[in-house]
């Protein structure tokens, strides 16, 4: 190392440089190791799940036919499925709600002061609604409208026989 104070800042930038690239380097290695074994687990599991259905279908077998019980166990796994996205959907606040959607939750509470539902122009979302800024939409324009707003004229109709160019 030299001991010429000149040199100092640089040298110093060089080792926090290199402990910081170390540092990262470290971390990155156990996060991928993390998410393989996720990966791993997620894979197992979703095997494993797919052997007990295997397993239901084949007992179920016992007292009905292969295609009954095949469609029994994917009826009930349909099911499953709607109710826990159900669930999944009731647990957003009430200000998510499209209003006028016929939803109970649409009806007006009693003793409770009304509150209109505004739409803020230029935005899809209402004031106070929660999950983020608002989305503003960009009007979008057909591909056959003239961008200066204009209705593009009506092509004319060829004229002659088809293939000959007359």
């Amino acid at each position: 190392m030299d001991t010429n104070l000149t040199n100092l800042p640089q040298q110093v930038a060089q080792v926090v440089r290199e402990t910081l690239k170390d540092e990262l380097r470290e971390q990155t290695r156990k996060q991928r190791q993390s998410a393989r074994l996720y990966a791993g687990s997620g894979a197992a599991g979703l095997y494993g799940g797919a052997a007990l259905v295997a397993c239901l279908v084949l007992l179920l077998d016992l007292v009905m036919p292969a295609w009954a019980a095949a469609l029994v166990v994917a009826a009930v796994l349909l099911a499953a499925a709607f109710l826990m996205r159900q669930a999944a959907r009731s647990g957003r606040t009430p200000a998510a709600r499209v209003p006028g959607s016929g939803a109970a939750s649409d009806a007006p509470v009693p003793g409770a002061a009304a509150v209109p539902d505004v739409q803020v122009p230029g935005t899809d979302a209402r004031p106070g609604a929660t999950g983020g800024e608002p989305h503003v939409r960009t009007p979008r324009t057909p591909p056959h409208a003239d961008p200066a707003g204009g209705v593009p004229p009506i092509p004319a109709p060829p004229t002659g026989r088809p293939g000959t160019g007359r």
